[in-house]
């Protein structure tokens, strides 16, 4: 079982990093779970130019820690996200990886299980949640756990035990999802909906401009509707 981790936030220390360091450890118990930890502040990110050469070709015109990280997704069986909240929004950093991570259109999490974090001290928590989460479905993932945790600056948020046990908790439901391989009929229906009558037509219609997308998706096994 190979996990993503990503922390969102650029302070590798910060409340988000210490709730992900504890997910890390607790998933670490269970035997046969590879899990990789990426910090956003260590990345070297470039902006999305808006120029859709990715979708021609498969890969981003920028090489950098960006398209590996995508790459080392495609092999996962799990992610977890996440980030604090600015502006009642994700991180600037978490903004530049989802907008250059192929996620949506190439449906990068397809039959992914994921968990999303944000974490917040004043208000907008949630709609930071609702950012990632929104990146997790249309991406193709199957949402295990949403936790958004409201905690002072620079506190800990372990600090409580009952954001503790709710971390935890959130780590042994993650880990027998992916074991178990749990459907949720819902999600999937939900998922179903939004490519086939949005993502799928749009890029079919789109031709060889799209052919990169395309050759992406029947990697990632998405084949009955292509």
């Amino acid at each position: 079982m190979k996990i993503i981790i990503i922390n969102g936030s650029y302070r590798k220390n910060g409340a988000t990093a210490l709730i992900l360091h504890e997910m890390y450890k607790k998933l670490g118990t269970y035997p046969n779970v590879e899990i990789q930890f990426y910090n956003v502040a260590d990345l070297n990110l470039k902006y999305c130019v808006g120029c859709c050469k990715c979708y021609e070709s498969g890969k981003c015109i920028f090489n950098d820690d960006i398209e590996n990280l995508s790459k080392n997704i495609e092999t996962a069986d799990g992610i977890i996200i996440s980030s604090p909240t600015y502006a009642s929004n994700v991180s600037g950093q978490m903004k530049v990886l989802i907008d250059r991570g192929h996620f949506v259109i190439e449906q990068l999490l397809f039959r992914k299980y994921a968990v999303s974090i944000s974490t917040y001290e004043n208000y907008g928590g949630k709609d930071t949640s609702k950012v990632l989460n929104r990146l997790l479905s249309y991406s193709g993932a199957t949402i295990s756990n949403s936790l958004f945790i409201k905690v002072p600056f620079s506190a800990n948020p372990l600090s409580d035990s009952k954001t503790q046990n709710r971390v935890n908790r959130a780590m042994d439901k993650f880990y027998n999802d992916i074991y178990k391989q749990k459907p949720y009929l819902c999600q999937k229906i939900k998922h179903f909906i939004i490519f086939r009558f949005g993502i799928f037509p749009f890029v079919i219609k789109k031709g060889s401009q799209y052919q990169g997308v395309v050759s992406k998706w029947k990697k990632q096994g998405i084949k009955v509707l292509i």
